[in-house]
């Protein structure tokens, strides 16, 4: 079946019968809703339909994925949610609980990273770290794992580039890069964190809301931070128009980084263990918070490196290893035509 048809049936069939997404993004498979299978649209020609795009998120699907006729299902167990998404056409390639709000952690940080490519026009400017910064916890500047530090921390009054700081960020993880940088674009990370709201309701992300720029969670907020699988796919998938991200992401660990003095000089790791291991990969973000469990994103590029998948686990155990066979069974179990 192709992907326009399934597309249009969500349309054309009564929204009991159909879990409706946003524009042409087409459902793979629903756990959380019962669909009756149906072969074909009668009465319509295929090849005449307009495709429905979502404007300033992906541009018109060059190639469009079809599933093989003896292609299996995948089955990640160990995962409380899933989902796999073409990154140019918008199709769902697979799906497991994809729409279930949950805690995400660190995933939220691919928003931050968007907001800031779009709100900082020169990446070598200056950030000043504030004394409310440098008491951010869990993983931050310098100390790659909450109590190991390795490298000097963030000073108050240190002069650092964006540039840097995101790279602290999208490679380290390090939540007080996030808030720093959120305090240098927004002016307070509250009204940072409502920009990113706001860009989320802009993408028609309707089950996303942001607590703070990290991901970590405010103590008796914490129903109030939650986004779905589906909707992280899609940040991923539009941030994929920043390059500088996805060459921060698979920069390689051990790197430093300075303040504008050259006072400060700060060591940053890479959490993606798997640059280097798996071929294809642009780049990816891990999460882990007690709420959240063990989360992670990734995009891979196919051998052609024409078409791009956005994988996501949340609250997964095993996630390293479901991650690489959620590639291996994307690009097994597809064809772009």
């Amino acid at each position: 079946m192709s992907t326009i048809v399934l597309a249009l049936m969500t349309v054309i069939f009564p929204l009991n019968s159909f879990l409706v997404f946003p524009g042409n993004w087409a459902l793979g498979k629903e756990k959380e809703v019962e669909v009756a299978p149906i072969e074909q649209v009668k009465g319509v020609e295929t090849e005449k339909q307009e495709r429905i795009s979502l404007e300033n998120v992906l541009p018109v699907a060059q190639y469009q994925p079809v599933r093989k006729e003896d292609a299996g299902d995948l089955v990640l167990p160990e995962a409380h949610a899933s989902l796999i998404l073409d990154a140019e056409s918008g199709t769902i390639l697979h799906y497991d609980n994809g729409k279930q709000r949950r805690q995400i952690a660190s995933l939220t940080k691919m928003m931050t990273a968007v907001m800031v490519m779009e709100k900082v026009e020169d990446l070598d400017e200056e950030a000043t770290i504030d004394a409310d910064t440098i008491r951010t916890i869990g993983t931050v500047v310098g100390c790659p794992n909450t109590g190991i530090c390795i490298s000097q921390r963030l000073v108050a009054g240190e002069k650092i580039t964006v540039r840097s700081l995101l790279k602290a960020m999208l490679m380290n993880s390090a939540n007080d890069s996030a808030r720093a940088l959120a305090k240098h674009v927004g002016g307070t990370e509250k009204e940072f964190v409502s920009m990113m709201n706001r860009k989320a309701k802009e993408m028609g992300l309707k089950d996303t809301n942001f607590c703070t720029a990290s991901g970590l969670e405010p103590d008796g907020r914490e129903h109030e931070c939650y986004s779905t699988a589906y909707d992280i796919a899609r940040i991923a998938a539009y941030a994929l128009k920043f390059p500088e991200i996805w060459e921060t992401f698979k920069l390689p660990g051990n790197l430093e980084v300075s303040s504008a003095d050259g006072k400060y000089v700060h060591t940053i790791l890479n959490t993606n263990r798997l640059i280097g291991e798996m071929p294809g990969i642009l780049g990816g973000k891990t999460g882990f918070t007690p709420l959240a469990g063990h989360s992670l994103l990734m995009a891979v590029q196919d051998e052609t490196k024409k078409h791009t998948i956005i994988s996501v686990l949340l609250d997964d155990p095993y996630r390293w290893e479901d991650i690489k066979m959620m590639a291996s069974w994307a690009f097994s179990s597809h064809a772009w035509k």
